[in-house]
């Protein structure tokens, strides 16, 4: 399935249905009066957030989305149906803007699972609202009022508890399978992995949602490369998982290049709770990988030397995870 993440849509609510003009007219009632029944109000589109989604793919293929008319008024006083509410179902994690707009209508997540993004139209009055002791038989009526439109950009942040985060090529995508239920593409070449991949860690009674964020590279915050693509579904983690190739020429060089990114296009994403992953170790002598390790821990990391391919030390990587648990409460 192609993974979407941002999308434009259009979306009108339901117009007010119109007000009737009508006259009692029944036998032995000579002067039955005015009798016209309002309009229906019209239907509201709404936004709702659902598990069953992953991606805004559906917007690619449907862009145009209308609540229903509410249906006109009657005579005896009979009010029109309102018009049926329009429901899109969005992945959570989805922000709503109207376009042009920086401040956003709705962050739709598990804590906020729907808005209303455009609301129907008042149903008109009919005839029997306009009686005075002057005007017994009034023939005004009012239409509906139209329901409101509007241009939305729908943009999906993943929510997820951990990013792993890495230059390509640095085995991220073979840690997330060691990690979770996580079945992604691997290949021994850059940038297999061209979409975020999602897996769940359970570790005992915890559970942790992993995303494996593509794209990293020098320049990825200034738009280089898939960078500014997939940076924003960091936003949302609460740890970091920094993935290290160790077989590398200079392994600090990485390292340095990623907290420059991350940092240049979050500054408080290094903020969070984090753990460097120094990977690949069993194609570099221990001494050297050690070396690595010892350097990183004096600039104040925490770090674990595993190896993915041969799944060493990854029960450990789990343990350090459960260890530095945290609040699971996702903000923006």
């Amino acid at each position: 399935m192609k993974f979407v993440d941002e999308a434009k849509i259009f979306v009108k609510a339901g117009d007010g249905g119109q007000g009737c003009a009508s006259f009692r007219r029944e036998k032995f009632v000579p002067k039955g009066g005015p009798d016209g029944g309002d309009g229906g109000k019209g239907g509201d589109v709404v936004i709702s957030g659902t598990q069953d989604l992953s991606s805004l793919l559906d917007f690619k293929y449907r862009r145009i989305f209308k609540a229903e008319k509410g249906k006109n008024g009657s005579g005896n006083n009979k009010r029109g149906r309102e018009g049926k509410n329009l429901v899109i179902h969005v992945p959570f994690g989805t922000i709503v803007f109207e376009e042009g707009n920086n401040e956003p209508l709705a962050d739709i997540t598990g804590d906020q699972g729907t808005c209303i993004v455009a609301r129907g139209g008042r149903g008109g009055k009919g005839n029997a609202h306009f009686v005075t002791s002057t005007h017994r038989t009034p023939h005004e009526f009012e239409p509906g009022e139209p329901g409101e439109e509007r241009q939305l950009l729908l943009v999906l942040k993943l929510l997820a508890d951990i990013g792993i985060v890495g230059l390509p090529n640095a085995g991220k995508s073979t840690l997330i399978s060691r990690l979770t239920d996580a079945r992604p593409k691997i290949g021994d070449y850059p940038f297999t992995t061209l979409t975020p991949t999602l897996g769940v860690l359970r570790e005992g009674d915890n559970t942790f949602v992993m995303a494996d964020i593509p794209g990293i590279v020098e320049g990825a915050a200034q738009g280089r490369g898939l960078g500014l693509t997939f940076l924003k579904h960091i936003e949302r983690t609460r740890m970091l998982l920094l993935v290290l190739d160790a077989s590398r020429a200079n392994p600090m060089e990485d390292y340095k290049t990623l907290k420059h990114e991350l940092s240049s296009f979050n500054k408080g994403i290094l903020d969070r709770a984090r753990i460097v992953v120094l990977n690949k170790v069993d194609k570099v002598p221990e001494e050297k990988a050690e070396a690595w390790r010892t350097t990183l821990i004096q600039k104040g990391e925490e770090v674990l030397t595993v190896s993915a391919l041969k799944s060493w030390g990854i029960d450990t990587v789990k343990a350090m995870i459960k260890e530095k648990s945290f609040d699971r409460v996702v903000h923006a």
